[in-house]
C-alpha cells in the first residue's frame, strides 16, 4: 500500500514539471536556423572567403575554408547558447536552448556537443525527422545532449 501511494505521488509532480515547459514549434526552429544562417554565417563566409583566403575561386578550391567558417559558427553559436540560452534566430523568434530537467542553459562544452550533434543528424537527414513523431518536438541532437527548445514566456 505505501509503495502505490509513492508511485502515486511522483505520478503527480512528473505532470507539473512536464507542463513546466512550452515547446517551440518545429517551424519557429526552421525559421530560426535561416535567421542564424544569414545573420552569423553568411558574414563568416565572406570574411573567410574576401579577407583570409584571396577569393572565391580560393575558397572553392579550398577544403580549409568552408572547415574555418563551420569551426568559427560552431564557436559563436555554442557562446550564444552557454552565455544567453539563444542566438540571434532563436530570440527573433522568441526561444530558448535549456537543459530538459533544470531549464537552465546549458554549458559550453555541451553546446558545442549539440552543434556537432546537429551536423550530424542534419547530414544524414536522419535526425531532422524525429520531432514530427515526438510530443515534446526534440530533435536528435536535442535527444543527444538533453536540452530542448521552448518558448520564452513574457
Amino acid at each position: 500500500m505505501r509503495f502505490r501511494k509513492l508511485k502515486k505521488n511522483r505520478n503527480i509532480t512528473d505532470k507539473k514539471e512536464a507542463q513546466k515547459f512550452t515547446y517551440a514549434p518545429y517551424s519557429y526552429r526552421v525559421k530560426a536556423f535561416i535567421t542564424d544562417l544569414f545573420m552569423i554565417y553568411a558574414p563568416i563566409l565572406y570574411i573567410v572567403t574576401y579577407i583570409v583566403l584571396d577569393g572565391k575561386d580560393e575558397f572553392q578550391s579550398s577544403q580549409l575554408g568552408p572547415l574555418i567558417g563551420v569551426t568559427l559558427y560552431g564557436l559563436i553559436y555554442a557562446v550564444l547558447l552557454s552565455k544567453f540560452g539563444q542566438t540571434p534566430g532563436k530570440k527573433a523568434y522568441e526561444m530558448r536552448v535549456v537543459d530538459d530537467r533544470s531549464g537552465k542553459n546549458i554549458s559550453f562544452f555541451r553546446a558545442i556537443v549539440r552543434f556537432i550533434a546537429f551536423l550530424f543528424t542534419a547530414t544524414t537527414l536522419l535526425g531532422l525527422f524525429v520531432p514530427f513523431y515526438r510530443r515534446d518536438k526534440k530533435a536528435l541532437h536535442d535527444l543527444i545532449c538533453k536540452t530542448i527548445v521552448v518558448v520564452e514566456k513574457k
